[in-house]
Formats: structure tokens, C-alpha cells, sequence
């Protein structure tokens, strides 16, 4: 009796282990990545004798990587949608240069040159995007074309010099920090209330949306990651923000970034116009066949990348507190990069904007780790470039297995 007893009660046990080790295997990248993440902050936390992250250094990363994070969610719905964006680094360094010759030159109103500097963005990733979208040139070569364009007309503006500074207010964007109410001594009491707040959100957010999978039927991901992962991710955040209330508090520029993950995350996992891009990226055919407006809908993914590039470009140039003919150089491979370590396919149709955001930090935690441990520019970039290569085939052997 005992024996029978035993089977019964081990079956589903045997059964659950069988799905969690057939659900990783399935959302590899999705978990790998985070643990990644986490790999190699603690890795160069011990490499660095602690330095990596103790809170002046902490801020400094999220400020070293706002322009970054900011454009690779940009990046992200282009790549899934199938296409790439190559003129990112130059957009930035072109509406930073329109912003500084519109702010310091001709004495615009910085909010002013802000709202016309996005405006510029979204209406030069429209013009490239109709080119891709309704003349379907590859993004690849018009967007090539207009890095191009952008490094000139950048030199241009500026007139090969360098245009500032800017105004104490518009610095803001990238320096300032949120002012503590409670002013308290030595810690920023709002900016940890407000990192617990967003913690706390996510959590709820998670929780609730696993009780809507529970109604209409048994939710994919097994209870334990699901657990691990909604408890990594509030303490993470948690922990985050007491090291940055420990310095100076949230800066600005991480609530611009906290409020566009939030939005792009909304937009990407539930609404229609997010899933439609998914299903282009998908199988472009297939969408059109369903009545997805496939054009429309490329168009519209290269000008919101043209907008956050501007922003990214105002954020940058702030940051700085000028604006250089070589700002952006470089910059739309990391961006490339960060959304492929991320968790992106190549083929499209796959990615999600908090693994793109990982995949930022990731790098950013690389060159931030590798320049405190002295290891040359030269070393950091061939780093980098195995990085990348070991998470494209990393995607490649993960369909061959499927």
C-alpha cells in the first residue's frame, strides 16, 4: 500500500520537475540573460575591490547609459519588426548639435528647442522609414545612407567646432537629481520611497497578471521562476535605489528612462500595435495575409527610433554641457549590441524591451568595470565584440535546436 501511495504522491513531482526544466530550456535567453547580469556585476564588484558599485558609481553608470537604454528601446521594435537602424549614433549627434545651436546661437527657449529637436528626430526616422516601408529599400543601406548624411550635416552645423555651454536648466535633463522633500542628512528618503513605489509596482503588476493567466487557464511559467524572478527584480530595484538615495538620489534622467520602459513594455506585451509588430517581424506574409497594415506600421517603428534618438541626443549633449561634431560616433553598435545580448532575434519577431534594457546595462557594467580595472580601449572593444558574436550564436544554435 505504502508503495503505491509513494508513486501516486511522486508522479506530479516527477511531472513539474519535467516542465520547469522543459520551460528553461524553452526561455533560456529570457532567464540566462538576467543571470548574466547578474554574473558579471558580481564578477567586477570582487574585481574592482568593491568600487563597482558603491552608490557614487552606481549613478554614475545609469548616467554613463541613459542614452544608450533610451535608444535601445527604440532599437528594439525596429529589429523585432525584422529591419536595423545603422544612423542612430548620427541622429543623436545631429539634433544635440540643432538643440545647442538653437539654445546658445539663436537664444530658443530650451523647452522650445527640445520639442523641435524631437520633432526633427521623429521626422528624419520618417523619411527613412517611408523609403524602407513603402519603397522596400533595406534598412540596412537607407539607414547606412543616413548615418552619412547626419555625420555631415552635423559638421556643417556646428561649423566643425564645438557649441556650448547650455543653460543650468537644461543640464537638468541629464544632471539633476529629484529634490528631497523630507530633507533629510546624507540620504535622499523621496528618491528610495520612489524606487520602492516602482519595486513594488512591478511586483503587483506581475502578480496580477499571473491571477489573469490562472482564469483562463494553468499559466506557462512554473509558480518557483516565477517567485524567483519577481523577488530578484524588487530587490534589485530596491537595493538600487537605497545605493543611489545614498548619494545624491534618482537622478532625472533615470525617471525619463523608468517611465519609457514602462510605456514600450505596455505597448510591446498588451496592446494590438505591439503584437502586430511581433507578427511582422514573425512572418511579414502571414501579417499582411491577416489584414496587419505591415507598411504603416514600419513606418511608424523608424519614427518613434528617430524621436528617442533625439531624445537620447538632448539627453547626451546635456550630459556633456555641449555639443562636438563626434558625439554619436559609435554609438548605434553598442545600441545594436545591447539589444542582441538582450535576448533579440536576428530574423525579428523576438525581444522584449526589459531584455533590451538588460542587455544596455550589461555592456554599460562591462566598460564600466574593465575602465576601473585600467584595461585599455583596445582590450574593451575586442571584449565586447566576443560578447556579441557569443549571444548571435548563442540565438543561432538555440533555433537550430527548436
Amino acid at each position: 500500500m505504502s508503495e503505491i501511495t509513494n508513486t501516486g504522491l511522486d508522479a506530479p513531482a516527477g511531472q513539474q520537475a519535467r516542465a520547469s526544466w522543459r520551460f528553461l530550456q524553452t526561455h533560456l535567453r529570457e532567464y540566462g540573460i538576467l543571470f548574466a547580469l547578474i554574473a558579471i556585476m558580481a564578477f567586477f564588484q570582487v574585481a574592482t575591490g568593491g568600487i563597482l558599485l558603491r552608490p557614487v558609481n552606481v549613478t554614475n553608470l545609469i548616467l554613463q547609459n541613459s542614452y544608450i537604454i533610451i535608444m535601445a528601446i527604440g532599437m528594439l521594435l525596429v529589429i523585432v519588426a525584422g529591419h536595423i537602424d545603422l544612423s542612430v549614433g548620427s541622429v543623436l549627434g545631429f539634433t544635440g548639435a540643432l538643440a545647442a545651436v538653437m539654445i546658445v546661437n539663436w537664444d530658443v527657449p530650451y523647452l522650445l528647442a527640445g520639442i523641435l529637436c524631437l520633432a526633427a528626430g521623429a521626422l528624419i526616422g520618417a523619411a527613412q522609414g517611408f523609403w524602407v516601408a513603402y519603397f522596400r529599400i533595406p534598412s540596412f543601406i537607407v539607414t547606412l545612407a543616413g548615418m552619412l548624411v547626419f555625420k555631415g550635416l552635423t559638421l556643417w552645423l556646428l561649423a566643425g567646432q564645438s557649441v556650448g555651454p547650455f543653460p543650468a536648466q537644461f543640464q537638468l535633463i541629464s544632471s539633476g537629481f529629484i529634490n528631497d522633500v523630507f530633507a533629510m542628512e546624507g540620504f535622499n528618503l523621496l528618491s528610495f520611497l520612489i524606487g520602492l513605489a516602482v519595486a513594488g509596482g512591478l511586483a503587483f503588476m506581475a502578480i496580477r497578471g499571473r491571477q489573469r493567466e490562472a482564469k483562463t487557464g494553468t499559466p506557462a511559467e512554473p509558480f518557483a521562476f516565477f517567485a524567483a524572478k519577481t523577488a530578484l527584480i524588487f530587490f534589485g530595484i530596491s537595493w538600487m535605489s537605497w545605493l543611489m538615495a545614498d548619494f545624491r538620489g534618482l537622478p532625472n534622467v533615470f525617471i525619463v528612462m523608468a517611465l519609457l520602459i514602462a510605456i514600450y513594455s505596455f505597448l510591446t506585451s498588451r496592446t494590438t500595435i505591439g503584437r502586430r509588430i511581433y507578427a511582422i517581424g514573425g512572418n511579414e506574409k502571414a501579417a499582411m495575409l491577416s489584414g496587419i497594415n505591415s507598411k504603416r506600421l514600419v513606418f511608424l517603428t523608424f519614427a518613434n527610433m528617430g524621436m528617442l534618438a533625439a531624445l537620447a541626443g538632448l539627453v547626451f549633449a546635456a550630459r556633456l554641457n555641449t555639443a562636438t561634431p563626434k558625439a554619436g560616433a559609435t554609438f548605434e553598435l553598442d545600441v545594436i549590441a545591447a539589444v542582441f545580448i538582450g535576448g533579440a532575434s536576428m530574423a525579428g519577431g523576438v525581444g522584449t524591451v526589459v531584455g533590451a534594457v538588460i542587455g544596455a546595462f550589461i555592456m554599460g557594467v562591462m566598460n564600466n568595470g574593465m575602465s576601473i580595472l585600467g584595461i585599455g580601449i583596445d582590450y574593451q572593444q575586442v571584449i565586447k565584440g566576443l560578447v556579441l558574436l557569443a549571444a548571435v550564436i548563442f540565438d543561432v544554435m538555440n533555433k537550430k535546436k527548436g
